[in-house]
């Protein structure tokens, strides 16, 4: 089975590359000036798997964390989205002797990940959620340190299966990075300090959002298989994403349990498709309302929404025995007493980049050989939450946490080739399956 994967992955391989020169585009004008892949003294050797946005963005960090970093091997199912990766690090890097990407180190297809990895001292895995677990065990397995992006995972069984390879990577010491970056914000860790030092006294209640516009729609292309089509839209299918409230809301999520110190108990919910309803728009809703219940009985309504011309927020609001507090991404952090008395005000300006600062502080302990860093049951933590609130809301039930990470709740099938059959197909007209509250039982 492995053989027949490499080979497919090679015919794709070869296929993309003949429409990327019909089209006037050469990958040889993406190689980059560097010496050669044999190793260089104190250097740390990346590996990017998954070239999108995220992919990009975190390659960049990872160059500008150190000068000994070196980029020696990128991976992604599509061949144009690696290449596109690869000009835009050119643009900025190229000259640098810091990118070691060829045709013979970028690799594309399923299996893809596994000659990257094996390569690489660090990996950056930034594909669709989907394929978090499959990714992060062998990099585990195979001794890499690691920056993986949120959400670990979309189904439970991902989480099961990002909870045993986190066993492995305590017990070998690797520094794993979740890309939570608030944790790594200046903002967000003064407040949080205050908050653990009774600032506000006990958490009582919060509100949590992430209400925006929503994001892009890729147009079905001619010849296109139900699942490139899929994994081209992966945002709006749950196998790949897990919905907006996992892939996006995560991160106010995470920052209700990490200011409480707990997971919630149980959830429930309500959402739907109101606006964005198209047959471009998957599976997933556009819209959830959680409330969360702690074990000390803090409540936390959570908020989501992607429909344009609403309002927008995206912050997290506390309130305490003592006061309350605001807090978002923008730097912005501001605690008031019962009363409405500043009690502390946030000055952000010269605050670092969190997405910079995470990859700072991970290459920083790798290169002096520390074992600093092992974000995992964080990820773990914030994703199952998320999981845990889209199973309220496309049920219309409570759900209670223990029932749920005992559910056996698989999306993710094995995958070997884009014409691998979907895990979800569009009926006669188009349209997919989607969620109903009241009938669905968990998803």
């Amino acid at each position: 089975m492995k053989q027949k994967t490499k080979n497919l992955d090679r015919r794709s391989f070869i296929e993309q590359t003949a429409k990327l020169t019909v089209g006037g585009f050469m990958l040889s004008r993406l190689t980059a000036k560097s010496k050669n892949r044999s190793s260089i003294e104190g250097e740390i050797k990346v590996a990017v798997v998954g070239c999108g946005g995220r992919g990009t963005g975190a390659a960049t960090q990872a160059l500008e964390a150190d000068k000994d970093v070196r980029i020696v091997a990128m991976a992604d199912v599509f061949l144009d989205q690696a290449s596109n990766c690869l000009e835009s690090l050119n643009e900025k890097y190229g000259e640098t002797g810091r990118l070691s990407v060829n045709r013979e180190t970028l690799f594309t297809g399923f299996d893809g990940y596994i000659d990257a990895i094996n390569l690489a001292d660090v990996v950056i895995l930034t594909t669709p959620p989907a394929f978090r677990p499959l990714h992060f065990e062998y990099a585990v397995k195979n001794n890499k340190h690691i920056f993986m992006e949120k959400p670990v995972a979309t189904d439970v069984a991902g989480i099961q299966r990002i909870i045993r390879a986190s066993k492995l990577a305590r017990e070998k010491k690797l520094n794993i990075v979740v890309g939570l970056q608030r944790h790594y914000q200046k903002s967000y860790r003064l407040i949080n300090k205050k908050i653990k030092r009774g600032k506000i006294g006990d958490i009582v209640s919060g509100q949590v959002y992430w209400n925006s516009g929503g994001v892009w729609t890729r147009p079905r292309k001619k010849n296109q298989t139900e699942l490139e089509y899929q994994m081209r839209n992966w945002y709006y299918f749950n196998w790949l994403c897990g919905d907006h409230i996992v892939e996006q809301h995560i991160h106010n999520i995470d920052v209700a349990n990490w200011f409480i110190g707990s997971v919630p108990l149980s959830a429930q919910g309500m959402g739907g498709r109101e606006i964005r309803k198209g047959k471009d728009h998957g599976q997933i809703f556009d819209h959830h309302f959680v409330e969360f219940t702690y074990p000390e009985g803090q409540i936390i309504a959570s908020q989501c929404r992607h429909q344009k011309g609403c309002m927008n927020k995206v912050e997290e609001v506390f309130q305490g025995t003592r006061g309350n507090v605001v807090v978002n991404s923008e730097n912005f952090g501001v605690i008031k007493s019962m009363h409405g008395r500043v009690l502390y005000d946030h000055d952000g300006s010269n605050d670092i980049n969190p997405y910079q600062q995470e990859h700072n502080d991970l290459f920083a302990a790798i290169k002096l050989g520390e074992y600093k860093f092992d974000d995992t049951q964080r990820g773990i933590d914030a994703t199952m939450t998320a999981i845990l609130g889209r199973m309220a809301s496309y049920s219309g039930q409570t759900i209670n946490l223990n029932d749920a990470l005992r559910f056996k709740h698989s999306l993710v099938p094995e995958l070997h080739s884009l014409n691998d059959t979907a895990p979800v197909n569009p009926d006669n007209k188009g349209n997919y399956p989607v969620p109903m509250p009241g009938v669905t039982k968990y998803r």
